[in-house]
């Protein structure tokens, strides 16, 4: 069958050295099977994980401290601003009537 051409078909030549399977002395099954890479796999590895700890435990910091912001701070920002507004307004009043309120508004 192997000398029947398949109509279409493009039929390349046999190799002249098949590959072995004991492993082989070439230069890429020297390379992988050398301490060197199986440090640096490791290595790689090990960054790999300390860097997705490294990046969950910021994204629960983060997350704390953004709620956090939220519940305690923002409110407060808030109100101190109403206050600002109140104390403007109490003194544009005072200008409107004539009276002297006694004090400059507060600096902004």
């Amino acid at each position: 069958m192997a000398s029947q051409a398949r109509k279409g078909g493009v039929s390349l030549p046999e190799r002249r050295n098949p590959k072995k399977d004991d492993g082989g002395d070439g230069v890429i099954a020297r390379i992988s099977q050398s301490q060197i890479l199986a440090r640096g796999k490791q290595v790689t590895s090990d960054a790999g994980y300390v860097a997705k700890k490294l990046l969950k435990s910021t994204g629960k910091a983060a997350w704390i401290f953004g709620t956090t912001f939220l519940i305690l701070v923002v409110p407060l920002i808030i109100e101190m601003d109403r206050e600002q507004q109140l104390t403007e307004l109490e003194f544009q009043q005072a200008n409107i009537l004539g009276t002297s309120a006694g004090s400059a508004p507060p600096a902004k």
